[in-house]
């Protein structure tokens, strides 16, 4: 069975690895995404940074939250640069899937010497 987006999730992780490599750990979660911005776009992948999303409630906005990046409408990417990530950093990359009804989602942390990652499908 083919994984849903496998190419261009393989483009992502592979921008990701790149950046990793690059920069190492121990920077700010705002300079992994500035770079990751760069390292997709020199692969020709769209990618918009702080997408806004609302949170609904029987048919009410009760919330709003912003997305770290938003990869050609298909895949989310929420960045952390911490120890580890935890279960609290993947619930907020499957609410952020629910409430901006995007099948896909990567967790992608830096704050590791080696590069960690987690898939999401909702």
């Amino acid at each position: 069975m083919e994984l849903l987006e496998k190419d261009l999730t393989e483009k992502i992780l592979s921008a990701c690895f790149e950046v990793s490599n690059e920069l190492g750990a121990g920077f700010l979660e705002s300079v992994y995404k500035k770079a990751l911005l760069i390292a997709l776009s020199e692969q020709g992948v769209k990618a918009k940074e702080q997408i806004p999303l609302k949170v609904s409630f029987r048919n009410n906005i009760v919330g709003e939250f912003f997305a770290d990046i938003l990869v050609e409408d298909r895949i989310i990417i929420e960045l952390k640069a911490v120890k580890s990530i935890c279960q609290e950093h993947e619930a907020q990359v499957i609410n952020y899937l629910k409430a901006a009804r995007v099948k896909v989602g990567l967790l992608v942390n830096f704050g590791k010497p080696k590069l960690e990652w987690k898939r999401f499908v909702y």
